[in-house]
């Protein structure tokens, strides 16, 4: 989180060690990803910063990112979006990320400005917990990877998920760019 002493509009990303523009949510990111490795006992490299999602809406491919991703032995796990604002804004969308992330929709979803969080569960959409406590530990992880995956989303209802992604993904502004 710390800045770039050369250009204080970059801030050094405290998952990749990359430069990254000091803009809209990224220092409410960077809080997150410090609170998952120093509070919740994850390792650096289980969380995925700007993980890809690429989604086919009637033979276009609509391709993003989602903020951050949590995976245990490669198995992801949790979807994190996070938010400069209201975080109830910001539910349905990390809902969709996790229901397209993976074959199956990942066990959580989580929206959180960095001091705050909603956890959902991917597959019903249904609130797990609030608060950043509510964030499973690394331990829980371990444990909910050990679980058999979620049912695969219906067909029909998958299509919907794509849509909705799409719809609220296309709304964030001041974020880095879609074209990775």
């Amino acid at each position: 989180m710390k800045p770039d002493e050369t250009n204080p509009d970059i801030i050094v990303d405290f998952i990749t060690g990359e430069s990254v523009p000091h803009v809209g949510p990224e220092i409410n990111r960077q809080r997150m990803e410090r609170y998952l490795v120093e509070e919740r006992g994850y390792r650096r490299e289980e969380i995925l910063v700007d993980a890809p999602i690429a989604i086919d809406i009637d033979g276009e491919t609509y391709r993003s990112t989602v903020d951050l991703v949590v995976r245990i032995d490669e198995r992801p796990l949790i979807a994190i979006k996070c938010a400069a604002g209201s975080l109830g804004s910001r539910e349905r969308e990390i809902v969709s990320a996790a229901r397209l992330l993976a074959d199956s929709p990942l066990p959580l979803a989580v929206v959180s400005d960095g001091s705050d969080a909603k956890v959902l569960d991917g597959g019903s959409g249904k609130k797990r917990g609030s608060g950043m406590a509510a964030i499973p530990s690394r331990e829980e992880a371990v444990v909910m990877a050990q679980a058999d995956p979620l049912p695969p989303v219906p067909a029909d209802r998958l299509a919907r998920e794509k849509l909705v992604f799409r719809s609220y993904d296309s709304m964030n502004v001041n974020v880095r760019s879609r074209e990775k």
